[in-house]
């Protein structure tokens, strides 16, 4: 059995798709998984699967929540071994800074620097990004809420193709734990 975490992209945030923790917990056990856990009411959810891969987990549980709830939203799956070595890689001293200040983007495949060569990283400064395993880095001494650099970096233009969904350090660690076993 592995344990994976699921990223929900735009749920319970600004009210239009409300999607209830409990609700969810029982779609994925419906589906066959194990050791189902929320956390939080923004659309995360920890489980173990004994088949399939992040991708078609991914595209499973897509599919149940739109027949279930009649939305669809995205939905990343990663394993417990990725979302450790995401946390593990963070190139800002995170451990020092507060959870608000250091956020990771997921993203549905890698990306590249070439991506997001338009964004000039001394306009931002002292916001700071950097790229990993499909993921980004961002240091946001003021917050996401108040990121200028964080708007930049989610214009749908660089965005295209991708499902993205970002977390704060915060939840990151805490997925990590959760996703332990």
């Amino acid at each position: 059995m592995t344990m994976y975490a699921a990223l929900l992209r735009g749920v319970n945030v600004g009210g239009s798709r409300k999607l209830p923790m409990a609700g969810l917990r029982t779609l994925i056990q419906g589906l066959g998984h194990g050791d189902v856990r929320t956390y939080l009411q923004s659309g995360q959810a920890v489980f173990t699967a004994d088949h399939g891969d992040e991708d078609s987990l991914a595209a499973e549980l897509t599919r149940a929540i739109e027949t279930e709830f009649g939305f669809t939203c995205d939905v990343l799956v990663r394993e417990h071994a990725y979302l450790r070595a995401v946390m593990e890689a963070c190139p800002f001293p995170a451990a020092e800074l507060e959870a608000k200040q250091v956020h990771v983007t997921y993203f549905s495949a890698p990306v590249g620097s070439e991506r997001f060569a338009e964004v000039d990283p001394d306009a931002y400064l002292p916001e700071e990004f950097r790229l990993g395993d499909r993921a980004l880095y961002l240091y946001a001494p003021d917050g996401l809420g108040r990121s200028k650099l964080a708007e930049a970096l989610s214009r749908p233009r660089l965005l295209k193709g991708l499902v993205a969904t970002t977390r704060n350090w915060n939840t990151v660690v805490k997925l990590v734990e959760m996703t332990e076993g």
